[in-house]
């Protein structure tokens, strides 16, 4: 069976099926986080410069996006990494973090981190990065210690 054809590139987080797809994230953040621990971004924070928003197309049909925000000086993090749902489990979530990586790289960035839920609906993403050279590490940015929460970082360099 041939892998499916699909392109990421750089997207406007204003696009309807975009902001569908990140309604559907927020939901998900919702419905298995604690409100405290809610770090969802909306289009428009998605839109600013310190943002680089991605998504992954195939035939024009929207499948995942993930973006890159700087947090210091050659340090990004991961946000609104969200793979549609009829989507999961076909590889489209480890692109798109391979894609970013990528991406941080091309942008001399030596650090990225993120942020994700401890959750067992969480476990697939901790798996992804944990399995692609993620460690855990304390909380960075405005992020602060919870039960429900996890940050977590990759070298770069």
């Amino acid at each position: 069976m041939s892998k499916p054809e699909f392109d990421i590139r750089r997207d406007d987080p204003s696009t309807p099926d975009v902001i569908e797809l990140l309604r559907d994230h927020e939901a998900f953040a919702r419905r298995w986080s604690f409100p405290e621990n809610m770090y969802v971004l909306d289009a428009g924070e998605l839109a600013c410069d310190s943002v680089c928003f991605f998504a992954a197309r195939k035939r024009g049909r929207l499948l995942a996006v993930g973006a890159l925000r700087s947090v210091a000086d050659g340090h990004v993090e991961i946000k609104s990494m969200h793979t549609a749902s009829g989507e999961r489990g076909r590889g489209f979530g480890k692109a798109m973090l391979r894609h970013l990586l990528a991406a941080a790289r091309e942008r001399g960035n030596h650090r990225v981190s993120l942020e994700t839920g401890t959750g067992e609906a969480f476990l697939p993403a901790r798996t992804l990065y944990l399995g692609s050279g993620f460690k855990v590490c304390p909380p960075f940015g405005d992020y602060g210690i919870s039960s429900d929460s996890v940050c977590m970082t990759l070298d770069l360099s």
